[in-house]
């Protein structure tokens, strides 16, 4: 089959290879002037591309079936397309980095695969429109090119600087594929109060649950960013995707933050830290083992005197203000600092190699399907396991 692949990301580029491995002319259209713009970002560079520990809760899909086909059928290859690439993992908590830490590793490993190969990548074509007749013809911004099979992996919305616009998603529905609205995730969530700018800066290890609709969800732990707009890090992103899906759906959205989780019983212990340091006041107390600007917004918030003691306070309201804070949500931040998009196109509309089940001959591939992941590595790991899939199934079909 002569195959072309619609953008040169994580999961293009390895469907590409696993094609042409396959014995099929494989060609690549990416509208950049370069390869993998986004995946030289991941990883703040260093490309955090698989995870020692997987398993089905850490992806995220309407249709957790034939996710789970694709999961088990593919997650045991991924490791092994990577040696036969050459790259040697550093392997640090469970996650897997080149072990040059560096993306340009996994990039150029990727590339060299693709010139042994002969694949060629056409620079600066951005596909406009796709025709079907008994070939596909592919419309580009330059030019018109002929295949017999097209793989889509154009990416989602996320981080739009990278070349990420969503046109994937137009060229699906021009074929008349459904979409699961497109939203945020792996993003940094913004309040509603107008105090944030006296906690902004400041990073501590904080417990997470997200409250919905007044009901428990889910929790999550690690370290806290205080930002100007709300809050964010690795354990605020983890929450993103299902907060953006619940205010879409109109829902109030709450997490709860506990700033001493290594304290279980936080109220007993200030009790006795208050015996111990008997001459020292309730800030100061705080000033020990929180930061200060976190102490000034308590005292903000509670109007307490500077040089209070703990034992004439509420000490219930200042327990609760440290293990329970409430921070309600206004929004999830844009697309354009978003890592990844929950949604796109419905699993139910594609076939277990991921060909649509409305156009034979067509595939998706990555982040263009209804499939995100938490933080860790699971996002690359599944543009790995679907371009794998697609690329060894392109031309079986013939």
């Amino acid at each position: 089959m002569r195959v072309c692949v619609i953008g040169a990301g994580a999961s293009g580029l390895t469907a590409a290879i696993q094609a042409a491995r396959n014995n099929n002319e494989v060609f690549i259209l990416e509208r950049n002037n370069k390869a993998g713009k986004k995946l030289l970002l991941t990883g703040n560079g260093r490309c955090n591309y698989w995870n020692e520990y997987q398993g089905l809760e850490c992806y995220y899909s309407q249709n957790k079936d034939l996710l789970e086909n694709i999961y088990n059928s593919q997650k045991d290859k991924v490791l092994d397309f990577f040696t036969s690439l050459g790259i040697v993992p550093k392997i640090k908590n469970g996650y897997y980095y080149p072990y040059s830490n560096q993306a340009t590793s996994i990039l150029n490993a990727l590339i060299t695969e693709t010139q042994k190969l002969n694949i060629e990548i056409f620079y600066n074509e951005y596909v406009t429109d796709i025709k079907k007749d008994t070939q596909f013809k592919i419309i580009t911004n330059n030019t018109e090119y002929q295949a017999d099979r097209v793989i889509i992996a154009t990416g989602s919305k996320a981080y739009p600087k990278t070349g990420s616009d969503g046109n994937g998603y137009q060229l699906a529905q021009n074929f008349g594929h459904s979409l699961i609205p497109i939203l945020p995730s792996l993003t940094s969530l913004i309040g509603n109060e107008n105090y944030y700018k006296d906690w902004e800066g400041i990073r501590c290890d904080a417990h997470l649950t997200l409250r919905e609709n007044n009901e428990n969800i889910k929790t999550e732990a690690g370290e806290l960013q205080l930002t100007k707009q709300g809050i964010s890090g690795i354990c605020v992103f983890n929450l993103s995707g299902l907060i953006a899906k619940g205010l879409k759906t109109g829902k109030k959205e709450e997490i709860r933050i506990n700033f001493v989780p290594w304290c279980p019983n936080f109220y007993q212990w200030m009790n006795n830290q208050a015996q111990v340091l008997k001459n020292y006041s309730l800030k100061e107390i705080l000033e020990g083992f929180l930061n200060y600007k976190l102490v000034n917004l308590i005292f903000k918030l509670t109007k307490l005197p500077e040089d209070c003691k703990w034992e004439s306070v509420d000490k219930n309201k200042i327990t609760n203000l440290l293990t329970n804070f409430k921070f309600s949500v206004k929004d999830v931040s844009s697309f354009d600092n978003a890592q990844v998009c929950s949604g796109g196109i419905p699993l139910n509309e594609v076939t277990s190699s991921l060909e649509s089940k409305k156009v034979k001959g067509l595939y998706f591939t990555g982040e263009i399907l209804d499939v995100d992941g938490i933080c860790g590595g699971y996002n690359l790991g599944f543009a790995w396991m679907s371009g794998l899939l697609v690329g060894e199934s392109v031309g079986k079909n013939a």
